[in-house]
């Protein structure tokens, strides 16, 4: 087996993507100002801000271990080549080609962080699916995605909750909000919104024939407590309502659901999941800065067009990506085609190869390679 390579160090410093560059030296400087700021005798006094500085050492923190870590691999990479020429062996061991696979794993991981450079790539999520026409068989799809997404949030460590859910009549669900929670969420979710078309043997289907359902999921970054979106009460018409969900006799006596319409923008959020009014009217509120926020991104930035992108019928020739059971199985994103024939994989949470293909799709021309890295290997 023969193995070539060219590799920079990442030691000296980090290309990002506005075609910038900083030195490690500069951002550990950054944590030290950062950690110093903690022991100041008022840095409690602003509580959210605290907390702010706190996410923000932990950040980089990672970011520098990370780059430290690459480090390591890329000497460790560079020691087994310098061995193989100086020995000058056709063949490199298992430990060189162990240790180049170490390092490309590392490197794409790298290479996908610093594509999240937007502000609101580091902000948790909220997560929405709505099922298209097409009755059980769309809203079944949409319970699909939705199991497919909490199997993804458990593969990366992150949090979850459910804010509204709404059930399907004889299957599947009607609505779903998951707020999810961790580091970029937004930025590696934002890959996931649009259209997703699924071809399958439906099970509700007497006869067994192949049905064509779809879904959209819509993805916004999370409003945090001092998100600058002011709501004026008058835009606002609050309905309640019974909740339609689980919850006993409870569901059937109160009126503890609520949707909230802003008039200006006819957004609606809705929650029903809490047994408190108050609190359903609450998160309500939080859903409603969320999408009232990101509609304010695309009015600042109208190239990015996230949210009218995902606005289009949930029909055919709008899909983003199509997953087949039958006749044969494959997954295929339309954006960029990628496509793996491991659907189970896929339905299991296995999207990461989906969403970094997006990623870098959609990066800047000016960013260049954050690392130089070119390899080949031949059996």
């Amino acid at each position: 087996m023969k193995l070539t390579a060219t590799v920079t160090n990442p030691r000296r410093h980090v290309t990002k993507n506005s075609g910038g560059t900083f030195d490690l030296e500069a951002l550990r400087g950054q944590i030290a100002r950062l950690q110093q700021s903690t022991t100041e005798k008022n840095f409690w006094d602003d509580q959210t801000e605290a907390q702010k500085i706190l996410k923000q050492i932990s950040r980089q923190e990672k970011e520098l271990q990370m780059w430290e870590d690459l480090t390591a691999l890329h000497d460790e990479v560079e020691i087994h080549l310098e061995l193989a020429q100086e020995e000058d062996v056709a063949v490199v061991s298992e430990e060189a080609h162990e240790a180049m696979g170490r390092y490309l794993s590392a490197l794409d991981y790298a290479e996908v962080l610093h594509l999240l450079s937007d502000p609101d790539d580091e902000k948790d999520a909220l997560l929405t699916i709505h099922p298209g026409a097409g009755g059980t068989e769309s809203q079944d799809w949409a319970e699909m995605l939705q199991r497919m997404y909490l199997r993804w949030i458990e593969r990366h460590g992150y949090q979850f909750q459910i804010l509204d859910f709404q059930p399907g009549e004889e299957a599947g669900i009607k609505d779903v909000t998951i707020e999810v929670k961790g580091e970029r969420a937004y930025g590696y979710l934002k890959a996931e919104a649009g259209v997703h078309r699924l071809v399958r043997i439906s099970p509700f289907d007497a006869n067994a024939r192949r049905h064509t359902s779809f879904a959209s999921v819509f993805i916004y970054p999370a409003g945090e407590d001092d998100l600058e979106i002011e709501i004026n009460e008058k835009d606002l018409r609050i309905d309640t309502y019974r909740s339609s969900g689980a919850g006993g006799q409870h569901v059937n006596k109160t009126d503890s659901a609520v949707r909230i319409t802003h008039l200006p923008t006819g957004i609606v959020a809705q929650c029903q999941n809490e047994r408190s009014q108050m609190k359903n009217k609450a998160t309500a509120i939080k859903i409603l800065k969320a999408r009232l926020y990101d509609l304010r991104r695309q009015e600042q930035d109208a190239e990015r067009q996230k949210l009218e992108d995902t606005k289009k019928d949930v029909a055919w020739g709008s899909q983003i990506r199509s997953y087949v059971f039958q006749p044969y199985t494959m997954v295929k994103d339309h954006r960029t085609l990628e496509e793996t024939g491991n659907i189970q994989a896929v339905m299991d949470g296995d999207i990461d190869r989906f969403i970094r293909a997006y990623l870098l799709q959609n990066a800047s021309p000016s960013s260049g390679d954050n690392t130089a890295m070119s390899a080949t290997s031949k059996v």
